[in-house]
């Protein structure tokens, strides 16, 4: 079992195209049915595996291109660190104050690396200024618990 860490951020009104956060439906629209429909599915076909949104199974993140990956470690307690490193450099720029609270982010990290430790993903999410958004994610691979069946992005 390893670990993958992933970062974004990015104008709020981008992470909110839910759309193109979630796989294809495996069944397409039918032929005859609404056009926008129609290319509105292949848009997400398309676009869902390449594009650099968070997907909204933290797992998904394991079928993005391999670049998107920012980090690999087999121990947990070094992906919760990575973790902790970008929470203190985005400390600043984070929107709400009580997001800044040191011993909070003490407590995420904490939390996160038992998660790791126990083969589960962690994702945290956080509104900056301006309005941006910023999500990091870490994502057991090897197999993932929550869906096994995903590759590992760097096989």
């Amino acid at each position: 079992m390893h670990h993958h860490a992933y970062l974004w951020t990015g104008p709020k009104e981008r992470f909110d195209d839910e759309a193109l956060r979630r796989p294809p439906h495996p069944d397409p629209p039918p032929a005859g049915g609404r056009p926008e429909l129609i290319e509105r599915y292949r848009q997400v076909a398309a676009e869902f595996r390449t594009s650099d949104l968070p997907p909204l199974e933290t797992a998904y993140w394991l079928v993005k291109p391999r670049l998107l990956v920012r980090g690999t470690w087999d121990e947990a307690k070094e992906a919760a660190a990575w973790l902790g490193e970008r929470l203190a450099e985005y400390t600043p720029r984070f929107a709400a104050e009580s997001d800044r609270d040191t011993a909070r982010l003490a407590r995420l990290v904490d939390a996160a690396a038992e998660r790791l430790r126990s083969g589960a993903d962690v994702s945290y999410g956080c509104y900056l200024e301006r309005p941006s958004y910023l999500t990091l994610a870490v994502v057991t691979c090897s197999p993932n618990r929550a869906s096994p069946e995903l590759p590992c992005p760097c096989a």
